[in-house]
């Protein structure tokens, strides 16, 4: 998911494979009651105390909008499955956010299209593809999990059974995607190119311009009060893609992984290598088998590079996991990718480590 997030092409990109190793892993878990240093070896890593409940997380800053109003749910003793359709409806009605909703940038035709899936810890899952016309394609996305026996609706199809469900009809192509999409017909040069920007990093490091419009995806994965996880994400997808694309958003175990007994994990970026992994549940089976959510994190990062070394120096892919305990991990291709945390003592965005330095 790219173009429409005006990603950035960094200058060179020349860290050697063996740099992995020098990424440093999340300490194990210390007894209940006490703290662990953070999941994210890197300065200014959230410190989370064992078990802490609720808590929710996100990607990219502006998460940190959408845990707001998760948090209004889970501080209130609610559901997790709530809570974070609840928080990623927040930027799909943004008009000024570009990548997921009202004013996502359409495909090469000028259609706005939506993707989206939900999914709690018991397996209970739903989502659509290619959706047009309804705004909240989350809240669609959970009505196919509630009400029908399918997993998945796409294209006119899940737009007919938004329409049925009482989801009203609108044009979600706001006149700036508009004006957006009309200069780019001007060249129709289509290459997708890595999303390195963001304001925290810029903020922080002073060597990438930043800019209002630069994310993607909004994953977001959340334990409630009781213990229960819950995850949702949803997106407009790449921008002026071919008319049908869809990505890995809505896509079970691709774009989203929720298990109450192992955790929970979402991506962003690329959708095409997310896919090819099956990346979320790999990082959620990876955390089944003993690995820390930061671990797990990393080696979906290197099985993208594994499968296409040249071209996963050309792409941004970043993963975000949680424990059911509430242990964090997060870690992308390309420096860039940011992550929001929510809890009782935190509310701040976060840069994720990276496998290219």
């Amino acid at each position: 998911m790219l173009n429409r997030r005006k990603f950035l092409a960094l200058s060179t990109l020349t860290a050697p494979l063996a740099l992995a190793s020098r990424h440093l892993m999340a300490r194990p878990l210390t007894e209940k009651g006490k703290m662990w240093p953070g999941s994210l070896k890197t300065q200014g890593q959230p410190s989370v105390k064992f078990g802490e409940k609720p808590i929710v997380i996100s990607t990219w800053d502006f998460g940190q909008a959408a845990n707001e109003g998760a948090w209004k749910v889970l501080s209130q003793g609610g559901h997790a499955l709530d809570a974070v359709e609840a928080g990623v409806k927040i930027p799909e009605a943004d008009p000024n956010n570009q990548s997921v909703g009202m004013g996502g940038l359409p495909d090469r035709d000028g259609k706005v299209t939506l993707d989206a899936c939900i999914m709690d810890g018991m397996g209970n899952c739903g989502g659509v593809a290619a959706l047009e016309h309804v705004v909240h394609a989350i809240s669609v996305a959970r009505k196919v999990m509630e009400n029908t026996p399918h997993v998945l609706l796409v294209g006119q199809g899940a737009t007919q059974f938004a329409l049925e469900q009482g989801f009203p009809k609108e044009n979600l192509l706001t006149p700036k995607s508009e004006a957006a999409w009309k200069e780019w017909l001007k060249t129709s040069h289509y290459q997708p190119v890595m999303n390195v920007e963001n304001q925290l990093y810029h903020k922080q490091t002073g060597d990438m311009p930043g800019g209002p419009n630069n994310h993607d995806t909004i994953g977001m994965i959340a334990i409630d009060a009781s213990g229960k996880l819950g995850g949702a994400c949803t997106t407009s997808g790449m921008a002026y893609k071919l008319r049908g694309r869809v990505g890995d958003s809505p896509i079970i175990g691709a774009g989203l992984f929720v298990d109450d007994e192992a955790g929970a994990a979402t991506s962003t970026g690329v959708g095409e290598e997310v896919i090819r992994i099956c990346g979320t549940h790999l990082v959620v089976e990876l955390m089944r088998q003993g690995r820390s959510p930061q671990a797990a994190c990393e080696e979906a990062v290197k099985r993208i590079v594994q499968k296409g070394p040249e071209r996963s120096k050309t792409l941004q892919v970043g993963f975000l996991a949680i424990s059911p305990q509430g242990e964090i991990g997060a870690y992308a291709l390309q420096k860039g990718f940011t992550y929001a945390v929510r809890t009782g003592s935190i509310n701040q965005v976060y840069p994720a480590p990276s496998y290219y330095a």
